[in-house]
Order: structure tokens, then C-alpha cells, then sequence
């Protein structure tokens, strides 16, 4: 054989495997998902992964703007699309119609049709199925069927934010409607194929599908065959779960993952601190966001039931030096849910800057005296709180360890158990067994109605299946009003009005201390392009196909 055959034969046999290299894509998150079942205990890392396995039938893009991801075009009152209609009993209520893109189909090639979106409307209206988005299916009394594709949902209750329908979790009828029985609801979860067979191809409609899975570590997507979008360009995508987020940078460097991502990835100092040493290998984005770092506070325990009490907790907590110190500044101080970019922010509502006098002085009048190091009160029982967490996050395990000295300063007393993500988002927060305390994030759309975690009606229990995301156990009348007022008075200056009342209202009883609102950092390949950060609840992954390599 000759040296040009020799050389011929090499790139031969090379360029295959380069081509095969090229289009697999490892992602380090860093949390791994309890489950994959779309309907229950909203994890950041599960909805980065549905982005790629589903889509939802409405969505915010990039821009902040409601957009149809499987729909044909969204409702409209203009257009005749979304009308207003009595209930039953004579409430205001509005129908909207939707139709679905006639192209798409679930993974095994069966079409998604309306017998799809009926089905999912009787688990979800079913208070014993336990949905996490219970209220919106509670909200829905009636789904007509026009045909396979269209159909039209009745909402008891009109609201100014009527087009978007991004939180109904299609699940396929063709495979799960033997599993569910009305009477007994509560047994379909563990029964779902979603549980006991998640890599089923018939459950996944989105670019890629879940074909692999080794629990507690990584979930492989490979494209889905039936797929009617344009085709990504990836022909498999591991996502790769390492909960601690410095041994993410140690799996970058030595090549075991290809990138970093933002929603779920890197603390923002250790962004800072790597792009200080390894910037020029990578493409590094900040993306300020809507991700709301807070505490939630146990309402129903009796010393926090004290307003004093949260808000001399608040008061005692050098947040801006938070900021700065850990974290370049780059993560502002949150005054309260709302983002000061998000368009319904007030300005003026109350703020609690750090100050220990104004903290011991409320604690004083709650009848928590101090007496050497800690506070007791008249019974001679310590003032101390247990706080629940992340664990292997280093930055919230920074911040607990500044709460625990801030407040010890105080004379309060303050212990860390922190758990891993699927536990602790899996049982002690969603079924709200944490004692006292749970430091964790919350990620929302731009003008969302904080309905799901300040209404009274909200609070999950064994009763109604664990529904509603108001872990704190708040129940303030005047919220429940206003959030009920948010819904249905759309003139600009009375809905203005009503959010100003709602974050004055969450500003002086804090069923939740504000902390910080996160930047996420995507840690790229130089290569990848098409990857557009949202600063949303819903993940740049739903755009995935649009992803690529490029040289």
C-alpha cells in the first residue's frame, strides 16, 4: 500500500467517528429530577428536560412575549377565538379555543389529537390526582371538542392574561387512560407509565425523547424518530446530574461534559472564578432573571406566626453585603417576588435594610429576651429555627452559614439540614415537612399572579392530594382579593394598582424573606450556537433544535 493510500484510508476511517463525536452533547446540571412525570413537583432540572422531551401548547419566548409552541395561533377576543360566557352560577367566565398543529404526534407516531387534551383535563380536574397545577385544571369546568385538533376550554373565572396555556401538561391517552380510575385518582401517580417506564417512546413529543436513564446520575434523549419540527442536530443529548457544583467545573475541564447550563448549573462566583482562569476556552453568558431566591417561612408555627418575628428576621440579615461579598454584586437584593425588570414592579414598596437595632427591638416586643448568648421568651425557651435546604449547593450553603451568624448576633439560634434536590423537593418542601425553614428558588414569567403560592386555597395537605405551591401556609384575605382582583381587572391603572397592593401586602407579612434574584451563567463550547437564555421559568432548552455546532 502506498503512503497516499495509507493517508486515505486513515481519514477514512477517522472522519466517521469525528462526525459521531460531534453530534453528542453532554450537559452538567446540577440536580436531578424526582421525577419525570410532567405533572408533579415542579424541579428546574425536570422542566430543562421536558423543554427537549415535550412542548407545551403555548410558551413566553426569549422576548418575553406569549408565543403557540403547539398550537396554531393563540386566543383572541378580537378574532372570536376567546369569548366571555356566564358559569352555571352566574360568574364571569371566558372560553378560549385553541387548535392543534395537525403535524404532531407523540414518539410512537400516534397523532396528538383533542382525545388527548380531553383525557388530560379529567386527571387534572380530579383534586385527587394531586396535579401541582391543580388550580388551573380546577379553573377549567368544561372542555369542548370540535374536532381532532380544536377544542375549546370554559374557565369559570376571566382573567387579563387569557392567551397563554403554557402550564397544561398533555399526557397521552392512548397510554395512560387505562392506568387512571376516577374513584381511586390518588393511585394513578405510582401507576403512571411515566413512573414505572419513563423511556417509553409513546410518552415524549418534543425533538428528542428519553431513552435511557440511570437514576440519580444521567438521563440520555436520542432524537425522536417522529418528530415533526425541524431536526435538530444533535443525535443525542446526556444530561449529566452532579449535584455539587464545584465538581461540575472539575467534569468541564477534564472534557466529561461539553458545557455548563445556565438554568441549573454554576454558582455565580464560581462562574466569575472560572471565567477569570479558563474564560478564553469557552463562551461564558450572564442572564439576569426571574429566579427568586427566598425562605419560605412555616406559618403555622407559632413563633413564626408572630409578624415580629419575620420581620426582625429580615431586618437582621445584611443582604446587600450578601450581594457584594458572594457575589460580585452581580445578584441583586430582592425586595420581594417581583423582579424590578418585570413591567408590574412597584418601586416603592417596603424595604428592610439591614439593621440589627430595628431586629432586637421587634424581637423585644414579641417577648424574646435576650439572656447570654440566645433569646428566650417567658417560658425560658430558646428562640431557634431549623432550616432546610439544597445540599451541595455552594452558594446556599454560603448564605446559611451568613443567616447563622447574622441571627446568632441576635441572640437567635439557627440549624442547617439540607437534603438532596428530589428529596427535598420531592417530600420535605411539596408536602411542607420542613419545621421551620426552606431556602430555595422560585422561577416565574414575566407578570405572573403569585396565585399558586399566596392563595389561601393553596396550601397543599393530605386532603386535597399535596395540591398548591403555598408552602408557607399563608392566608391573608386581602391577598386572596387582590390576587382574585389581579385576574380580572385589566385597565392598566387599577391592574397597576393591584400589584402595587399585592407586593406592599407580601412586604409587611413576608410569609417568605427575600433574599436575592439569581443570574444564571451558561459555561458553552465556543462552537455552540443558537442557545438563547430567557431570564424565565421556561428554559432555553425549548427552542433545543435550534442548537448547533458550528466548524
Amino acid at each position: 500500500m502506498t503512503i497516499l493510500s495509507r493517508l486515505i484510508l486513515i481519514l477514512l476511517i477517522a472522519l466517521p467517528l469525528a462526525a459521531e463525536a460531534k453530534e453528542r452533547l453532554v450537559i452538567g446540571i446540577s440536580q436531578y429530577p424526582s421525577t419525570l412525570h410532567p405533572a408533579y413537583d415542579s424541579m428546574l432540572a425536570k422542566t430543562y428536560i421536558m423543554g427537549m422531551t415535550r412542548r407545551p401548547i403555548s410558551t413566553i419566548s426569549p422576548d418575553w412575549e406569549d408565543v403557540c409552541m403547539l398550537c396554531t395561533a393563540l386566543p383572541d377576543l378580537e378574532k372570536g377565538t376567546a369569548k366571555y360566557y356566564k358559569t352555571a352560577d352566574g360568574k364571569d367566565g371566558i372560553a378560549v379555543t385553541y387548535t392543534l398543529d395537525d403535524k404532531a404526534v407523540w414518539g410512537d407516531g400516534t397523532p396528538l389529537t383533542t382525545k388527548d387534551i380531553e383525557f388530560t383535563w379529567k386527571v387534572g380536574h380530579n383534586p385527587q390526582s394531586g396535579f401541582d397545577n391543580y388550580e388551573l385544571f380546577k379553573r377549567i369546568e368544561k372542555v369542548e371538542i370540535k374536532d381532532a385538533h380544536t377544542f375549546t376550554l370554559y374557565i369559570n373565572k376571566r382573567s387579563c392574561e387569557y392567551k397563554g396555556l403554557t402550564q397544561f401538561y398533555i399526557l397521552p391517552a392512548h397510554m395512560e387512560a387505562a392506568l387512571f380510575d376516577p374513584k381511586a385518582a390518588k393511585q394513578y401517580r405510582p401507576k403512571s407509565l411515566y413512573e414505572r417506564d419513563p423511556t417509553n417512546p409513546a410518552l415524549w413529543f418534543g425533538p428528542y425523547r428519553v431513552a435511557q436513564i440511570q437514576p440519580g446520575q444521567s438521563i440520555t434523549l436520542v432524537r425522536n424518530e417522529h418528530w415533526w419540527g425541524k431536526k435538530p442536530y444533535f443525535d443525542e443529548i446526556e444530561l449529566r446530574s452532579i449535584e455539587n457544583t464545584a465538581a461540575l467545573t472539575a467534569n468541564l475541564l477534564s472534557g466529561d461534559i461539553d458545557m455548563i447550563a445556565g438554568e441549573l448549573g454554576l454558582t455565580i462566583d464560581q462562574a466569575i472564578g472560572f471565567e477569570r482562569r479558563y474564560g478564553d476556552n469557552y463562551q461564558i453568558i450572564y442572564k439576569p432573571g426571574l429566579v427568586y431566591e427566598h425562605v419560605d417561612l412555616r406559618l403555622d408555627n407559632p413563633v413564626l406566626a408572630d409578624k415580629r418575628v419575620r420581620q426582625a428576621l429580615l431586618y437582621g440579615i445584611n443582604r446587600e453585603a450578601i450581594s457584594q461579598n458572594l457575589f460580585a454584586g452581580k445578584q441583586p437584593v430582592a425586595n420581594g417576588s417581583v423582579h424590578p425588570l418585570d413591567v408590574v414592579y412597584d418601586p416603592d414598596v417596603k424595604t428592610y435594610a439591614y439593621d440589627p437595632a430595628k431586629a432586637a427591638e421587634l424581637l423585644d416586643a414579641a417577648g424574646w429576651k435576650k439572656a447570654g448568648r440566645f433569646r428566650t421568651n417567658a417560658a425560658g425557651e430558646r428562640l431557634t429555627f431549623e432550616v432546610n435546604s439544597t445540599a451541595g449547593s455552594k452558594n446556599r450553603e454560603l448564605v446559611e452559614q451568613v443567616l447563622q451568624s447574622q441571627w446568632k448576633e441576635l441572640g437567635i439560634d439557627l440549624t442547617i439540614r439540607n437534603e438532596p434536590p428530589r428529596v427535598l423537593f420531592g417530600e420535605t418542601i411539596s408536602k411542607r415537612k420542613f419545621k421551620d425553614m426552606a431556602l430555595f428558588a422560585w422561577i416565574s414569567s414575566p407578570r405572573n399572579i403569585p396565585r399558586s403560592t399566596l392563595y389561601s386555597g393553596n396550601i397543599p395537605s393530605d386532603k386535597n392530594g399535596w395540591t398548591g405551591q403555598n408552602y408557607t401556609g399563608f392566608d391573608n384575605a386581602e391577598m386572596d382579593q387582590v390576587l382574585d382582583d389581579l385576574e380580572l381587572k385589566c385597565g392598566e391603572a387599577e391592574n397597576r394598582a393591584l400589584w402595587n397592593r399585592a407586593q406592599e401586602i407580601y412586604a409587611e407579612e413576608l410569609p417568605a424573606l427575600p433574599l436575592y434574584f439569581r443570574a444564571n451563567t451558561y459555561i458553552l463550547p465556543k462552537e455552540l450556537k443558537g442557545l438563547t437564555p430567557t431570564g424565565h421559568q421556561f428554559p432555553s432548552t425549548l427552542w433545543v433544535e435550534n442548537w448547533h455546532m458550528e466548524n
